[in-house]
């Protein structure tokens, strides 16, 4: 039962996109080269750079219930981090790094163009940097969280002020999976948030998975609102 409401539902479909695409992008780097996971956290990109010399650095601020609001861990274990630091000066030369990967930290900084400044600084030219950021998110991990809204328009404009060409550009979804996501989420919210009438909510979400089991596959709506974005790009 719990596999067939997961396919009827489309999973968590935010994150699993997410996953399989980092999965394909990371194993299909060659061997040997050396990668920083900027943002690391609890290493969970770990197992996918077995063979790459793999480097982690974390902040180490979050523990897992921040201030109490928005969406929390619970727990958070960062003790594995290889460098703890600042994301905005990383102690390391320049030119140090084949590969960067930063997936869903740029939310958490205060001031993201100043990661991506040390990220120029650290790749090597030709190095690659992967990155994903949301474009619409819930707050979660506050008090560190401090922006969302990374759109396209956003990658296009300030990695190649930063000698970042950009190789791939991929949406995670679009806006219908963003509503049909949010959707899902009303019952849990509205006991959250104590609605005495939380028991419609159910109800809600049975029309909407009947709608977008009914509507066509076949226009997107990238243009609106998505997950997120996924970006390869290249130093010069």
């Amino acid at each position: 039962m719990k596999e067939f409401f997961k396919r009827l539902t489309g999973g968590n479909a935010n994150e699993d996109v997410r996953n399989r695409w980092l999965v394909k992008t990371l194993t299909a780097l060659p061997a040997g080269l050396r990668l920083l996971d900027a943002g690391a956290g609890e290493l969970r990109n770990k197992p996918r750079c077995a063979h790459l010399d793999y480097v982690s650095q974390d902040v180490c601020q979050y523990e897992g219930k921040g201030d109490a609001h928005g969406l929390q861990t619970g727990t958070w274990d960062t003790s594995r981090i290889d460098v703890v630091c600042d994301i905005v000066a990383i102690p390391e030369p320049n030119n140090s790094f084949d590969v960067i990967l930063c997936s869903e930290v740029f939310e958490h900084l205060p001031d993201p163009l100043r990661a991506l400044d040390e990220f120029e600084r650290l790749l090597k030219p030709g190095g690659k940097l992967i990155l994903t950021a949301p474009f619409a998110s819930l707050v979660h991990f506050a008090p560190y969280h401090y922006a969302t809204g990374f759109s396209r328009y956003w990658y296009e404009y300030h990695l190649p002020t930063r000698n970042l060409t950009i190789l791939e550009l991929t949406s995670n979804g679009d806006w219908f999976s963003y509503a049909k996501q949010e959707i899902l989420r009303l019952p849990k919210m509205a006991r959250q948030y104590g609605d005495w009438c939380w028991p419609l909510s159910y109800l809600v979400v049975a029309v909407g998975l009947l709608y977008f089991a009914l509507r066509t596959q076949s226009a997107t709506a990238i243009d609106v609102a998505n997950f997120g974005w996924f970006c390869v790009a290249v130093k010069k």
